[in-house]
């Protein structure tokens, strides 16, 4: 398995320094990794880091507890893509989800798509499973597979559990075929990587992507 291509090399942390993404862009070529997830302060610098090159840049939007009001996320989503951002992560509301006021969540949807969408970028949306109910996961499969997002991301990293397999099951379960997901948060190995692709994920999001490779036995290019 091809464990590197369906990474995306991450960091996150709120320290983190223009070293960090030097180096992480860096261990991005050398394994040809699909992403790295940086922050939005970063965006420009990864960009300028990875140009030429088949790995995309992506960047996270009301992170990462998703309670920013939608004209602050807008306003991120734009700088994003003007600093080069291929694809965006964005938290929903999960403040919204617990409310059940999913007329808000659609609101968010449609100011914010059709930017993303006129734009030709990628929207992966993070509905922190570790947070929600069987029934709220399924009503955020419902609601953003019916409006077309590319991926449904498990988890922000920062809040309640990360990813698990039965959530990407039921993710997987509960949405359209061309809806991809995203799994992340807690993952630091390769045997637990394989799993979540096992059950229906198409893309990994981790910080420990090296180790992850090298228990493959995939070797670096």
């Amino acid at each position: 398995m091809d464990i590197a291509a369906y990474i995306d090399h991450t960091v996150l942390k709120p320290d983190t320094t223009l070293t960090d993404i030097e180096r992480l862009c860096g261990e991005a070529l050398t394994y040809r990794f699909a992403a790295v997830c940086v922050p939005p302060l970063y965006v420009k610098k990864a960009t300028e880091l990875l140009a030429g090159s088949a790995v995309k840049t992506a960047t996270v939007i009301g992170f990462p507890f998703g309670y920013s009001a939608i004209e602050a996320k807008l306003a991120e989503v734009v700088l994003a893509i003007v600093d080069g951002a291929d694809e965006l992560d964005m938290v929903m509301n999960i403040a919204a989800v617990k409310n059940n006021d999913w007329q808000f969540i659609a609101s968010e949807m449609n100011a914010i798509l059709p930017v993303i969408r006129n734009k030709n970028r990628v929207l992966k949306v993070i509905i922190e499973t570790g947070m929600l109910t069987t029934d709220e996961i399924i009503k955020c499969c419902t609601l953003y597979g019916a409006a077309g997002v590319d991926f449904l991301k498990t988890s922000t990293g920062y809040g309640g559990k990360g990813a698990t397999v039965e959530a990407v099951r039921l993710m997987r379960q509960h949405l359209p075929p061309h809806v991809q997901i995203k799994a992340s948060g807690g993952i630091r190995s390769f045997a637990f990587a394989a799993e979540l692709l096992a059950a229906g994920a198409s893309r990994i999001g981790c910080s420990g992507s090296i180790d992850i490779v090298h228990a493959s036995g995939q070797k670096p290019v």
